[in-house]
């Protein structure tokens, strides 16, 4: 059984796309989710579960399915195992210089094809700092990320890959709740 991180973008921010946590617990468990010990973490969308699946891709696939069939909404849907979510904690090039509470971690669903850096820093605040490493985007936004233009959706325009966005607490909160998880299958 494999401990799996699904990140859903866009639910329940600024009122849109709203989906109580309860109800998608439900709409996982009813999809025959029901004995893989499906969690939640606050009201961004973000599932915690067990699965016998090795195709990640394949999850997030059903996974949006579900989310579309059941509630309506187009929603795209990034999976991860544990050891990727470590793996990219441990590479955070700010872990050791930065307050972590300006850490945000986007993740991409595929790898991208070019690496825009020009466009990318031409957009960036000058004490903004951004990395891509992998799958994962590192941004460092000592002035908060709701200034900075370095969002989801610019990435996403940048790179067209579906992207989503969490804090460095929300990452590691995830971590600690999927090792639970993991521990307890």
């Amino acid at each position: 059984m494999i401990t799996y991180i699904s990140l859903l973008r866009g639910i329940n921010v600024s009122g849109k796309n709203s989906i109580k946590m309860d109800a998608l617990k439900k709409a996982f468990e009813e999809a025959g989710f029901y004995n893989y010990n499906v969690t939640t973490y606050i009201q961004s969308g973000n599932i915690i579960f067990n699965s016998n699946e090795t195709n990640s891709k394949s999850l997030e696939q059903l996974i949006f399915n579900i989310i579309l069939n059941k509630f309506g909404f187009n929603v795209p849907v990034t999976i991860l195992t544990i050891d990727e979510l470590e793996q990219s904690l441990n590479k955070n090039p700010f872990s050791n210089n930065s307050d972590e509470k300006f850490i945000h971690f986007t993740f991409l669903n595929d790898l991208p094809t070019i690496l825009y850096e020009k466009k990318i820093n031409h957009k960036k605040a000058l004490n903004e700092e951004i990395k891509i490493i992998n799958k994962t985007i590192y941004l460092y936004c000592p002035d908060g990320y709701g200034k900075t233009k370095l969002t989801n959706n610019y990435l996403e325009k940048v790179f067209k890959i579906y992207a989503t966005t969490r804090n460095f607490k929300t990452i590691n909160q995830l971590l600690v709740i999927a090792k639970n998880i993991n521990k307890n299958p």
